[in-house]
């Protein structure tokens, strides 16, 4: 394997305990099983004096909020994506593919706010909001499919937000959900790109 091949895999103070306790947290058992241990893991991890994130995950780029993928589980395959969130920045309805996550607010405070899918017509969906919470750091959330469908928001007008999320495998792409009329929204097929992380 020559190093444009290599796995991201970035080096910050408290590496290996993070990248442990979500070995040990993945291994738990079936998706719920490793959901659930992993909310524990990244709320313990948040507040580990010893664990901080790479300095770059705290600077914001001005048009879009940051995606940048910190470790990538060679042997397990999950995928740590750290998300910089400017202030107003946030994400359009979506889902994750089918992929099992855990998202976790490192910094910050972060607007998220899930949806029930009602009915579908082709690539038309009707979704109703089922809850919104605020979350602040050191709280964790999961998402298991088909309960994936969500919007992330940084709703202050100052501050940045740093959240951390480990997916089951990379998430290279998503669907979208456009809004039309009412509680109609349109499926739009959308890449994600992520953003050097250094």
């Amino acid at each position: 394997m020559n190093a444009t091949d290599a796995l991201p895999d970035l080096d910050f103070p408290g590496h290996d305990k993070l990248v442990a306790a979500i070995d040990d947290a993945v291994n738990a058992g079936d998706e719920h099983a490793v959901t659930a241990a992993l909310r524990n893991t990244l709320c313990k991890m948040i507040r580990d004096r010893d664990v901080h994130l790479p300095e770059c995950v705290f600077e914001p780029i001005d048009d879009h909020y940051a995606r940048r993928e910190i470790y990538r589980s060679p042997d397990l395959g999950y995928s740590v994506v750290a998300m910089t969130w400017g202030p107003g920045q946030g994400t359009p309805m979506h889902d994750h593919s089918g992929l099992w996550c855990v998202e976790g607010v490192w910094d910050g405070e972060l607007e998220i706010t899930q949806y029930e899918l009602l009915e579908r017509n082709g690539e038309n969906f009707r979704f109703r909001a089922a809850g919104g919470m605020h979350a602040g750091p050191g709280s964790a959330g999961s998402l298991i499919p088909p309960h994936e469908y969500h919007t992330i928001r940084n709703a202050s007008n100052d501050s940045v937000a740093v959240s951390l999320h480990i997916y089951k495998a990379p998430m290279e792409c998503c669907s979208m959900f456009v809004p039309r009329e009412g509680e109609w929204f349109r499926r739009v097929d959308r890449t994600l790109a992520t953003d050097e992380a250094a």
